[in-house]
């Protein structure tokens, strides 16, 4: 445990006094409380036995529909099959407050300007019913990284990833999203709980400097956002110059106003000054979560509307279009589509929910309202389906086997007992008689997992190396 540093505790006594310091000490030393997001789609009865099995007792939580607290099995939940297979998500219940704030639609154009490592940008998806256009922005590629390994296993079929400065996008998307998400960098003081070492780090330089970036961000996200769009201002920290100072200077620089929002949980108003200095009186409508009132993290959040045009200077218009998504019927893609149809047994109307982008026989897809701009930016877009072999074969990517499973009619095996199971989720060759020769999709436990090739020594297990070397039970 780490102790809380005296930058820390001089800067929150100073700010909220000493009966709040004691109880943000109590809470940060307290046992963390783990929470689950799981999709409605994906509440049933069985998911919820299954986690029973592991010792996973949860609690719904009033008001978040999607929210559960984890009251046993805190070890278990992130070692699980579901877990692996994207049936939830572990995301602190503050952490999910914002997208709900957001409320996107799903003929939206979205944006999540600071997008990795993807809970909100899965959780946006799934509120937008992974239809519409959602567009994540993330600067360091080891989280791009991470952010698509998540959009992977969460089957999120309406986003394209960008690997940019957030505060520079605007010269390219100009008054071009209807919602922006920005879940700015922040110094963390909601998190300490759970990460310690900000601790170690923390002081009000630091604070400041994070304090301008986050300006540069939100002045980026009003350029980016139609007359009448709404942006979502969010931090996980406590700070005064993180977040009411941020949203002022918005205010008075900028042509927008604050929108007036309830929350689904317990929060205070923002503040309105400090000392004699006094804010926008809107201010009062932006949301504080105090940790300690919904045993979760510190979080702060505002909406605002765009309600005047918003100059861009050295606009950049030398991004070239790229390259663009076609129904299945297109020249580009009808071949390889209908051999995956005819090799799984699909009905071909099932296809035309999505669109598709073939690059040197490799297919990717996304759903078909999906559409952007300055397309060649992107580091991807949509999610792999699969690719055509040097026979001629087309072999569907294992991760969206979960996808199309309950649609085909035909080459999809099952695994019937645990060693049959382990061998497959290890990478191994399952050693049975499967039947015919070629690629199968795989089920297991009444769950589409992935797919496989059967040979004449057995299935051979195609199951993802990126989910192969996480610790879970089956």
């Amino acid at each position: 445990m780490i102790e809380l540093s005296e930058n820390i505790s001089n800067y929150l006594l100073k700010l909220f006094g000493d009966e709040f310091l004691r109880k943000y000490k109590d809470f940060i030393y307290s046992d963390f409380i783990p929470y689950l997001r799981i999709p409605t789609k994906n509440q049933n009865p069985d998911l919820f036995e299954r986690l029973l099995k592991y010792g996973i007792i949860l609690e719904k939580v009033d008001g978040v529909e999607t929210a559960f607290q984890v009251q046993s099995g805190k070890s278990a939940i992130g070692k699980t099959l579901p877990f692996i297979l994207g049936k939830y998500y572990i995301q602190g219940l503050s952490s999910m407050i914002p997208p709900i704030v957001l409320d996107a639609k799903s003929s939206d154009k979205v944006l999540d300007l600071c997008a990795a490592p993807g809970s909100k940008s899965t959780q946006i998806s799934e509120i937008m019913d992974n239809r519409g256009s959602l567009v994540l922005n993330e600067l360091s590629l080891n989280r791009i990284k991470g952010l698509m390994f998540n959009l992977d296993k969460m089957n999120t079929l309406n986003c394209a990833v960008i690997k940019g400065k957030g505060e520079l996008l605007s010269k390219y998307f100009p008054d071009y999203f209807d919602k922006v998400l920005l879940d700015a960098p922040c110094s963390g003081l909601g998190i300490v709980q759970k990460k310690g070492e900000v601790s170690n780090w923390w002081n009000e330089n630091q604070m400041s400097s994070i304090a301008e970036l986050q300006m540069r961000l939100l002045v980026s996200a009003i350029k980016m956002t139609k007359i009448g769009g709404e942006i979502v201002y969010s931090t996980c920290t406590m700070t005064i110059e993180e977040n009411e100072l941020v949203i002022n200077k918005a205010l008075k620089n900028y042509p927008v106003e604050i929108e007036k929002i309830d929350l689904p949980v317990k929060s205070v108003e923002g503040f309105t000054n400090i000392d004699d200095y006094k804010f926008h009186d809107s201010l009062k409508y932006s949301h504080r979560i105090i940790p300690w009132e919904i045993n979760s993290e510190g979080f702060f959040i505002c909406k605002l509307r765009k309600t005047g045009m918003t100059e861009i200077k050295d606009l950049n218009v030398s991004a070239k279009p790229g390259l663009q998504f076609v129904p299945q019927n297109h020249k580009t893609v009808s071949s390889e589509l209908g051999s995956f149809i005819h090799h799984f047994g699909i009905d071909k109307s099932v296809l035309e929910n999505y669109k598709y982008l073939n690059i040197n026989g490799e297919l990717s897809f996304v759903n078909s309202g999906f559409e952007v701009e300055n397309s060649s930016l992107f580091q991807r877009m949509g999610v792999k389906l699969g690719k055509v072999d040097k026979r001629g074969n087309f072999i569907l990517n294992s991760n969206v086997a979960s996808i199309f499973g309950e649609f085909a009619t035909k080459n999809i095996v099952e695994i019937l007992n645990e060693q049959e199971a382990e061998n497959y989720f290890r990478g191994s060759t399952v050693k049975s008689d499967f039947g015919s020769f070629g690629q199968k999709i795989v089920k297991y436990n009444g769950f589409f997992v992935g797919t496989g090739v059967s040979l004449e020594e057995g299935l051979k297990s195609q199951f993802p190396r990126s989910m192969r070397t996480q610790e879970f039970t089956i």
